[in-house]
């Protein structure tokens, strides 16, 4: 547990090392991947003022975090995989923040369920392929602006930032600046990139948040 904190306040050190180098006043969000990882692991960095985390499995968060969020106010949790359609009434019950929205039809459903949450101020992220891989999700790049303004004003879901996963052999950096332009001509205040090995190229790129696991809690089982 004193290796996860110690790593924990080695990436935030990081992160505002990043900052004062490319003179970012905005703030740069830390939000900590816990998937895999117990309560028991994640609370150290709950009691140490931590609010953002993310998972990507929906089952999973759901019977981990729901004591957790009983237990803690202001927490808020990032779901940051795919999400099918079956599974969405869950993730809305779990997640404050959906960063994985792909698809009309996924869309569709994330408003016709959001409905029955009005208790909860949601956001969302429209994920974005920026690598065009067929074996990724996210709506394709040139796509990204009318699939988003159609979400927005159609829909009128919250939508506030745009994420990406850059392909793992190319300069994440060309990834970065891409969803950059993006979020310009989408007029959105987040960006969702980088993560342990390259979230410090993506905070010079202009991230508003950075999704770091590894780099803190160590291996994944």
């Amino acid at each position: 547990m004193n290796n996860i904190l110690s790593n924990y306040k080695q990436i935030i050190q990081k992160i505002d090392s990043c900052k004062k180098k490319k003179n970012i006043g905005e703030n740069v969000n830390l939000t900590v991947v816990s998937k895999t990882f117990s309560a028991e692991a994640i609370e150290p960095l709950i009691l140490e003022g931590h609010k953002i985390f993310g998972e990507n499995k929906v089952q999973e968060a759901s019977s981990k975090w729901e004591n957790l969020k009983q237990k803690y106010s202001n927490l808020r949790l990032h779901l940051i995989g795919p999400l099918q359609t079956n599974k969405v009434n869950l993730a809305l019950k779990t997640f404050d923040t959906i960063e994985t929205i792909d698809r009309e039809k996924l869309a569709v459903k994330i408003k016709n369920s959001s409905e029955n949450f009005t208790n909860k101020k949601f956001e969302y992220f429209v994920q974005v392929n920026t690598g065009n891989e067929s074996q990724k999700s996210g709506i394709e790049l040139k796509k990204t602006k009318s699939f988003t303004d159609w979400i927005i004003n159609d829909l009128e879901l919250n939508v506030t930032g745009l994420m990406c996963i850059p392909p793992f052999d190319e300069d994440p950096t060309i990834h970065f600046k891409l969803l950059m332009q993006k979020k310009l001509e989408c007029n959105l205040r987040h960006l969702s990139m980088g993560m342990s090995n390259d979230f410090e190229q993506a905070i010079a790129a202009g991230a508003t948040f950075v999704r770091v696991g590894s780099a803190i809690f160590g291996k994944r089982n």
